[in-house]
């Protein structure tokens, strides 16, 4: 089962990264893509008839809401193991990778009760938990689409203890505050 989880998720993302390069393209075709429909109850999102699912959703929530939403780099440690595994191109390995990848990137906000981020879906399975949300992007006219966006975490311990997603190298790194990454 778990086998599985990982091969869809892993599918996901190869998916959402080919995606992603097709859109960036300015030859590629218009797309006449459903608008973003998003879940306004997280609550149920996090809820799990297994306890240890339900505390690994809420530990991915929580580290999304306090260290990369509020930007609060300096408690990265309450949900990150120090030898965190990161497979985006544009952070470094480990907690202090992340630490100064948050720090770089966003600015200190308010903690907020609710992710601002257009959450989808929120999957748990074993040790893996999978995020899915609505990403604003600029195509090359300059005008808004929608696309969606995965983020995969193995979480070991308690903590999150490896990251996946599909982003490409960019430089300079993008601003994720206008999509309240």
């Amino acid at each position: 089962m778990r086998k599985a989880f990982i091969m869809q998720a892993a599918a996901a993302l190869v998916l959402t990264a080919s995606h992603n390069t097709l859109a960036a393209e300015e030859k590629a075709q218009p797309m006449n893509a459903v608008g973003p429909v998003v879940a306004e109850d997280h609550a149920t999102l996090l809820a799990s008839d297994d306890p240890q699912l339900a505390a690994n959703k809420r530990l991915v929530y929580d580290m999304y809401r306090i260290v990369l939403q509020a930007g609060l780099a300096g408690r990265a440690h309450e949900f990150v193991t120090e030898n965190y595994v990161q497979h985006n191109p544009n952070a470094a390995q480990g907690l202090d990778g992340l630490i100064e990848y948050v720090r770089s990137t966003r600015p200190e906000r308010e903690i907020k009760e609710k992710l601002e981020l257009p959450l989808i879906q929120l999957i748990a399975e074993g040790n893996y938990v999978m995020t899915s949300f609505v990403r604003p992007e600029k195509d090359a006219k300059g005008e808004t689409y929608y696309s969606t966006w995965f983020d995969l975490y193995r979480i070991e311990n308690g903590k999150v203890a490896e990251h996946w997603d599909p982003m490409l190298k960019s430089d300079p790194r993008i601003d994720p505050n206008d999509k309240k990454l």
